[in-house]
């Protein structure tokens, strides 16, 4: 039984509120014709703060994709290590025992892959598997448990370490003026997540099924242009639309596992902004507080991409975690347009005896 275990979080020391977000928008696009609705969609997504990492001075300069990109691997590398640590303390656990590391990212780019810098200067064992996932956007994060999952299914003994690693802030464009860039400007943070999967033991969502969903004709909905400047954004209007499709996908997933969508005991899934998780709340029929560790994310740490569904687990965690064998679902979603499910069962190993007691 693979255990998805305590996520260990940290987001950047420099911060934005939204006040100054709005500030900054109405400064540097004061001419821009759309700007009083730009304004309006940056206030409606809730998001009260986001961490950077660099001061704001900085990430509004663009010195070039060459010095972005190192800035990203020497960020990477300074953060995601003591992420990493916690992690594997959480799920009691030593580099040693790790059998994949599954990184996902889409903010940066590098080859090798962070993975086999971990590998060298966290004295991981030489044979760890490495499975860097780039391309799948926020999803990410759901599809780094779903891959964790299904190699501890495929070998029973082994762990997985998840790392997610999110820099947005070093994506901006100061020429992108786009309504859907100037969202993505007031939206976006960043941070870094790790969790691990276990093989055997450990406390947290004891995973059981997954699944993956794409919607037809929409892969131009969330895409990157990729240009001499780095990685432009493109936001399509009608991605917050994209939970009436996407919900019958959940529901099929749990029915085939012979449960109810919409009365599940707890629900972690990727805030890309507050449209996403009413519409949600409204096709699962299930109430909008079902998704408050998602909410809490999105006001606190705005999109984080790949790493939200990760916080959002911490946070439950944080909650006290949920009653055992109590059943959950975890969903990513971004671009293809995908949908990355999980289906689990709360197990935590101290509850079970009680548990087993009382029936008798």
């Amino acid at each position: 039984m693979a255990t998805l275990c305590r996520p260990a979080v940290s987001v950047p020391e420099h911060v934005i509120t939204m006040e100054e977000t709005l500030a900054l928008a109405r400064s540097r696009h004061a001419d821009h014709p759309q700007l009083p609705l730009a304004l309006r969609l940056i206030e409606n997504t809730g998001v009260r703060t986001r961490h950077l990492v660099q001061p704001i001075e900085e990430t509004l300069k663009h010195p070039g994709f060459d010095e972005r990109n190192a800035l990203y691997a020497a960020e990477a590398k300074a953060r995601v290590p003591a992420v990493v640590r916690r992690a594997l303390d959480d799920a009691e656990l030593r580099t040693q025992d790790i059998d994949v590391i599954i990184y996902v990212s889409c903010t940066g780019f590098m080859m090798p892959s962070l993975t086999a810098w971990l590998i060298n200067e966290m004295d991981f064992s030489s044979d760890t598997r490495q499975i860097p996932i780039a391309q799948l956007g926020c999803a990410a994060g759901g599809a780094a448990v779903n891959r964790a999952h299904d190699f501890c299914t495929a070998y029973p003994e082994a762990n997985a370490l998840i790392v997610a690693c999110e820099f947005c802030s070093l994506c901006y464009q100061p020429t992108d003026l786009g309504i859907g860039s100037l969202l993505s400007n007031g939206l976006f943070g960043d941070g870094v997540a790790a969790a691990v999967v276990r093989g055997r033991g450990g406390t947290g969502i004891a995973l059981e099924r997954n699944g993956s969903y794409l919607i037809p004709k929409t892969e131009d909905w969330i895409a990157y242009d990729v240009r001499p400047t780095g990685f432009h954004f493109m936001l399509d209007k009608r991605v917050p639309t994209t939970m009436e499709p996407l919900a019958p996908a959940l529901k099929e997933l749990a029915g085939q596992h012979g449960w109810n969508a919409s009365e599940l005991d707890f629900y972690i899934i990727h805030a890309g902004g507050p449209r996403i998780l009413d519409d949600l709340s409204k096709f699962l029929q299930v109430p909008p507080d079902a998704f408050r560790f998602s909410r809490a994310t999105l006001t606190e740490y705005g999109n984080i991409a790949s790493a939200v569904v990760l916080d959002a687990l911490r946070r439950l965690f944080d909650e006290g975690g949920a009653p055992h064998t109590a059943r959950g679902l975890l969903a990513g979603f971004g671009p293809g347009i995908t949908a990355e499910m999980s289906l689990g069962r709360w197990h935590c190993p101290d509850d079970a005896p009680e548990l087993a007691e009382a029936a008798v």
